[in-house]
């Protein structure tokens, strides 16, 4: 077991962020904290929480193959945020 916190602070999230990028080899700057937390909180109550994840990663590998530029990861979040939006929509038209 750890001693770690399981939760990591709202505070250290800029420093975890520069610490993941530079570990993976990623220009940090690529990286929009917000829009990939709204991404998040967007999948997890249009979908399932279990969602949120796998929906940034795919998020992140669309934006990769398309260039790997803050914009493709803009574009790739906008696609995944409407499809979740209309997610729940397109059941209640039924």
């Amino acid at each position: 077991m750890t001693d770690k916190p399981q939760h990591l602070p709202v505070e250290a999230l800029e420093e975890w962020t520069t610490a993941a990028c530079t570990a993976l080899g990623i220009d940090r700057e690529s990286v929009d904290i917000a829009l990939l937390l709204d991404l998040a909180r967007d999948v997890a109550h249009g979908v399932a929480r279990p969602a949120a994840p796998l929906s940034a990663y795919l998020a992140g590998l669309a934006a990769g193959r398309a260039g790997g530029r803050r914009e493709d990861t803009a574009a790739a979040v906008a696609t995944i945020t409407e499809l979740a939006v209309s997610w729940r929509a397109d059941e209640q038209d039924s």
